[in-house]
Formats: structure tokens, C-alpha cells, sequence
């Protein structure tokens, strides 16, 4: 994530890359060789705050640090971009916040799915479909070497449901316009390579106060099999849509993350019948032809950053979301580790479902990079 949108920054004229800051001297330089030489080097975060003073601080580390970073870079002045989730706990997500809203600064969080078209076309159509909805919806990764050990040292900080979770309840918040009232969750750790109480395996079910139903599923390691590690599907009395991602859904695609993202096309099944109880219509498929990979999706999220930052754009609901969403995958992962169904008791303030989309745009704006690698 670090990588492609460092190279987003880097092809946005309204950008200036003021440094690049990760953990090793290799990282660093072979990301700034990439990006065409020439930039700044910093091996300390809060070095390179105080001497390059950014107006934006992109940080995409490990979420143990996002809440200090963010913090940081809040006290000095600077807009964030941060990785999702926005941070380890429900309690810090909402400190990160209550920091931007007390300081007036921009705080965009990387959902990535927000801003992609073929997604925003399956989520317009699971709505089409009546009520309730059953979502369906899983990432599994089946990775080995440096991808297995960059998913240890995550899961060291956080669980796969939680640092995926994300995405996907965002997504069927969206879908349902409904506030999930009930969470349970499930955990299995398949290999003594983390440490004590981790998990490399989780599943989340949510019910929602329309009646609605929705799961996900998310576990990373070599023991994970390839076998319908992507399943995007929603049934409503109307009927159902897939995403069919035929070509991303090969063999070693789970450990591709250009692929977890990739839609390519949507199935459409109708559930009316005639009077001889057979279908009325076919099913449908929509060819996704706006299909960018993942450099391109983090463009989008970069130029997006911009158009916030020059249009002043409110990000009160998007920021409500994002601690909504980390709400509820915090509820799912208390499930598992107590064994009891966790009941949600929401405030009049939950928005998500119904965040607003703001189109590209562009601004002036400077980088401090904080790279995950």
C-alpha cells in the first residue's frame, strides 16, 4: 500500500514528495529508485515531521503506530491520509478523530473500495434487490515467503478479520443503509509461527436492524486454500449479484493483490417467476469496463485527498464510518475470544451507509511519506 501510493504522489503534479520515511535503508531506497531518485531519506517519523513540516502526512504503517503518528502529525500542523483500519482499538480510531475535528484538519482513511467504480455499480445493484439482504463475502490469502512474513508481523499487531473486516462492513453498511445490532464472530489460529492469543483466521456475521444478514471471512497464511478465496455475493427477495472475477480467481490469485480488488464483471440473477413457476427474465451480466487495478485505485484515493483538502470538503460521515465499521469488527473479534454474541447500541450519530462520495479532484498540498513495508 505504502508503494503504490507513493508512486500516486509522485505522478500528481500538485504533490511534493518532501520525504520518504520507513523502517530499513533498503526499503527506502529502493521505493525512492522507483520513484526516479532524488528525494529526501528519513529513518525517524518524528525527525522528518519537524524538519521537512509537511501539510500532509501519508502514514501506511502497521496499525500499532497509526494512532501516534496521526497525532503527530495532527500537533504539527499537517492533513493525514492513513491506511485502514484507522487504528488498533475502537478508542483510539475515536481519538484520532475527536484530534482532527479539535484541530480542523483533514483526516481521509484508505477505503479503498470507496472509490472504485465496478464496486459502487455491485453496491447500486445489491440495492435494487428488496429487503433483506444476505451478504456474502470473503478474502482469503494463501501467502508464503515475504508475503507470510509481512502478514505475521501484522497480525501481530491485529487480527486478519479486523485489518480486512473494514472494508466489507463498510460495504454492506452501504448496501443496507441499516445499523447492524448484532455481531458474533469466529477464530481459529492454524500455526504456532505467531505469538500467544493470535489468530490468523476469522469470521464475522452481522444482523441488521432491517432484518438484513451479512458475513465475512478472512485468513492469511500457506495453510489457506485457493479454493473460493473470493466470494462478493448479495440475495435479496429479488433476486442476487455476484461478482464474478474470472480471471482474477485463477490459480495463486489470493496472494496477488492486484486481485482483491478486481471485479471484471457482475451477474444479475432475477428471481420472478410466470405462472408455469419459470424465470421471466435471464440472467444479466454488466461488463465492467472502468476496471482500474490497484496503483490506479490509490491515484484515485490521492486525487480524492486533494479535492478534500482544496475544497474543504466535510468529512464528518466518512471519519463516523470509519469508527463505526472499526465498531463493529471490534464487536466480532470480543465475540470470538468471550464466546458470546455481542449487541450494538448505537448512537444517533451512525452514518455509515450513506456516505457521500466526493469526485476527483486536485489541490496543493505537501508529502512526509511513512511507508508500510
Amino acid at each position: 500500500m505504502g508503494r503504490s501510493h507513493a508512486l500516486a504522489y509522485h505522478q500528481i503534479p500538485e504533490f511534493d514528495i518532501v520525504g520518504i520515511v520507513t523502517r530499513s535503508p533498503e526499503s527506502r531506497g529502493k521505493l525512492n529508485q522507483e520513484l526516479g531518485g532524488g528525494y529526501v531519506e528519513f529513518d525517524d517519523y518524528s525527525a522528518a515531521l519537524a524538519e521537512t513540516k509537511p501539510d500532509v502526512a501519508s502514514i501506511n504503517t502497521y496499525p500499532d503506530t497509526h494512532a501516534s503518528y496521526a497525532l503527530a502529525a495532527f500537533d504539527a500542523g499537517a492533513h493525514v491520509f492513513i491506511e485502514k483500519p484507522l487504528a488498533e482499538t475502537v478508542t483510539e480510531a475515536e481519538t484520532i478523530v475527536a484530534k482532527a475535528k479539535e484541530l480542523n484538519r483533514k483526516l481521509v482513511i484508505g477505503y479503498i473500495l470507496r472509490h472504485h467504480p465496478s464496486w459502487a455499480k455491485f453496491i447500486e445493484v445489491a440495492r435494487t434487490l428488496g429487503k433483506p439482504l444476505v451478504m456474502r463475502m470473503n478474502l482469503n490469502q494463501q501467502s508464503s515467503g515475504d508475503m507470510w512474513d509481512t502478514h505475521k508481523a501484522l497480525m501481530s499487531s491485529i487480527s486478519p478479520i479486523v485489518d480486512c473486516g473494514v472494508h466489507y462492513v463498510d460495504v454492506m453498511c452501504q448496501m443496507t443503509r441499516s445499523r447492524p445490532i448484532r455481531v458474533s464472530g469466529l477464530g481459529a489460529r492454524l500455526t504456532d509461527d505467531l505469538p500467544e492469543g493470535k489468530i490468523n483466521y476469522g469470521h464475522l456475521q452481522a444482523t441488521f436492524e432491517d432484518g438484513s444478514v451479512g458475513w465475512y471471512e478472512a485468513g492469511w497464511g500457506p495453510m489457506m486454500s485457493e479454493t473460493a478465496f473470493f466470494v462478493k455475493d448479495v440475495v435479496g427477495p429479488k433476486g442476487c449479484v455476484t461478482i464474478e472475477a474470472k480471471t482474477a480467481g485463477g490459480a495463486g490469485a489470493s496472494a496477488d493483490v492486484g486481485s482483491h480488488t478486481k471485479t471484471e464483471s457482475l451477474r444479475v440473477h432475477h428471481s420472478e417467476l410466470d405462472a408455469a413457476q419459470k424465470f421471466v427474465k435471464a440472467d444479466e451480466w454488466i461488463d465492467l469496463e472502468d476496471e482500474p487495478d490497484h496503483d490506479a485505485l490509490c491515484f484515485r484515493e490521492q486525487v480524492h485527498l486533494l479535492k478534500v483538502i482544496q475544497e474543504d470538503l466535510d468529512l464528518t460521515e466518512h471519519m463516523e464510518d470509519a469508527i463505526n465499521s472499526m465498531r463493529i469488527v471490534a464487536a466480532a473479534d470480543k465475540s470470538f475470544r468471550t464466546g458470546k454474541m455481542v449487541a450494538l447500541d448505537w448512537a444517533e450519530s451512525f452514518f455509515g451507509c450513506a456516505a457521500k462520495r466526493g469526485e476527483a479532484g486536485v489541490s496543493r498540498a505537501v508529502v512526509t511519506w511513512c511507508l508500510w513495508i
